[in-house]
């Protein structure tokens, strides 16, 4: 019986475990800004490890309430199966963030990302229980979920997902507050909600920006024909 007293009163509104009035309230209109090199990270790293699932971290920082900007990603060595994948090495974790910011990233980790190649995007018990160990750190973490394999020139198949709290769930109340239909815009998928959207974990907007320097990076990806210029310094006169 003191168990049972001593869950409902962490619940907040329910006894001393109240939550403070001004307490942050996750919202629908929240949204997760992926930069076109952590795209293009993600999906050559996930076409890389075809037919296997592949992990990594997203750097970043979180702007507001509602507004989680990424600017780049790096591949973790996880080895995964066609439906799971190794947990975090938090060695390779601790180094890497150290030598990224001696090369002046000083972003901190924002969430994870690991890819489903060829069966869509949703989470699996394995990774729920990662995503736990990210949110027992940071609350706001998310996790992305690619997929390289169904991913053609113009649509990528992509989506961020956060765990929904169970003991709200039990109390009747909504995981999100509802102040715009940005978040509502997106049909889920069939596969998504049989492996438990809107019920274990919900999905996010993603927005994707890009700079001046990206845009032009992107565009000469796609340029058929390359312009070599001869350097005339070292040419015999």
């Amino acid at each position: 019986m003191d168990r049972v007293s001593r869950f409902f009163g962490n619940l907040p509104g329910l006894g001393g475990g109240a939550a403070p009035a001004d307490a942050p309230l996750v919202d629908t209109a929240e949204k997760v800004q992926i930069s076109s090199l952590a795209l293009l990270k993600m999906l050559k790293h996930g076409r890389a490890g075809v037919p296997m699932e592949v992990m990594g971290l997203m750097l970043g920082q979180f702007i507001d309430d509602y507004t989680i900007n990424c600017v780049d990603v790096f591949a973790m060595p996880q080895s995964g199966t066609g439906v799971s994948v190794e947990a975090v090495d938090p060695v390779f974790q601790t180094k890497m963030l150290e030598m990224l910011k001696q090369t002046g990233r000083p972003e901190m980790v924002v969430g994870w990302y690991h890819s489903h190649p060829g069966f869509g995007c949703w989470m699996s018990g394995v990774d729920i229980n990662t995503q736990q160990s990210f949110e027992a750190l940071n609350q706001r973490a998310v996790a992305v979920v690619i997929d390289p394999v169904q991913s053609v020139k113009g649509k990528v198949v992509i989506d961020c997902f956060r765990l929904i709290n169970p003991q709200l769930m039990m109390l009747g109340d909504k995981p999100r507050q509802t102040t715009s239909n940005v978040g509502h815009l997106k049909k889920p998928s069939i596969q998504a909600l049989i492996h438990g959207l809107n019920r274990h974990y919900y999905s996010m907007v993603i927005d994707y920006r890009k700079n001046e320097l990206e845009e032009q990076m992107l565009t000469n990806l796609y340029k058929k024909t390359r312009v070599f210029q001869r350097p005339t310094c070292c040419l015999p006169s």
